[in-house]
């Protein structure tokens, strides 16, 4: 990377840049150029999938990867193309696969080749309000799976399993499992990853991709899923509307989403603390 920056600012998406469905608010985007102008580079931190955040870091002008699947992966979203991605192994997705379908859940799986949908997964919708607009070529795919496609030949590497609304067994189940992660990204939501894969750990690789000092990392969530990007980074803010605990990890807290916490943040908190450095 040529381009230097004086820090790093990694923003969750959903309730704390934009409201979930919608598009990022002028008062945001104005928040995100003047972060340019002030040389810090800005990212998007998102649970979502890689094909879930292309027209949107490209609406933004977002010039570093961005990181997806709740840390799982960052991804180059001009390229659409991931770089590094921390995916379960082979024998480890198939089996996880064969027993969420016992269970009949709700569960979405995300790859480098599309969404993925099992059976009972009630996300479809999501991925599809996406695809709206979107031109063919930049649209997320979406493919249905059923209960043959663990015991295929070959099955794609995967990065992030999304559980709505699973049930307490589900839950047990995965977090005694030593390999996994398992944090709420929401009501009702939960992300499943790789052991140790957080957006923290991703905010902290990318500040070392670009050559900026840890020092300089800023991170903004509301959720759970968020804490460890708050705690990792040097500058940890919570939005008005967070959960609890992601206030307590915070040193800063601004409003809610939708009254502009994101750009009250830039303007009161992040801007004058880099022009401090």
């Amino acid at each position: 990377m040529n381009i230097k920056y004086k820090a790093l600012l990694a923003a969750d998406m959903d309730c704390t840049l934009l409201a979930p469905g919608k598009d990022v608010p002028e008062g945001n985007k104005e928040a995100i150029r003047a972060l340019k102008g002030a040389g810090i580079a800005f990212t998007i931190a998102t649970g979502r999938s890689s094909f879930l955040v292309g027209k949107f870091a490209e609406d933004l002008g977002i010039e570093v990867p961005v990181i997806t699947s709740n840390g799982g992966s960052l991804f180059d979203a001009k390229a659409r193309k991931q770089f590094a991605s921390k995916d379960f192994e082979d024998s480890k997705i198939r089996s996880l696969l064969r027993s969420l379908m016992d269970h009949s859940a709700d569960a979405t799986l995300y790859s480098d080749e599309g969404i993925f949908f099992c059976p009972e997964s009630s996300r479809k919708f999501f991925v599809e309000g996406y695809n709206v607009g979107v031109e063919p070529a930049k649209q997320a795919p979406i493919i249905d799976i059923d209960r043959s496609f663990p015991e295929q030949e070959r099955i794609p590497a995967f990065n992030k399993i999304l559980l709505i609304r699973p049930d307490k067994e589900v839950v047990d189940m995965l977090s005694r499992d030593p390999d996994l992660e398992l944090v709420s990204s929401g009501i009702d939501l939960f992300d499943v990853m790789c052991k140790g894969v957080t957006k923290g750990r991703a905010l902290l690789d990318l500040a070392e991709y670009l050559g900026i000092p840890s020092t300089a990392t800023f991170a903004i969530g509301d959720s759970d899923n968020d804490i460890p990007m708050i705690a990792d980074a040097s500058y940890g803010i919570a939005m008005g509307n967070a959960t609890e605990n992601t206030k307590k990890a915070a040193g800063f807290i601004t409003t809610n989403y939708d009254s502009l916490g994101f750009a009250k943040a830039v303007y009161e908190y992040i801007i004058p603390t880099v022009e401090k450095f």
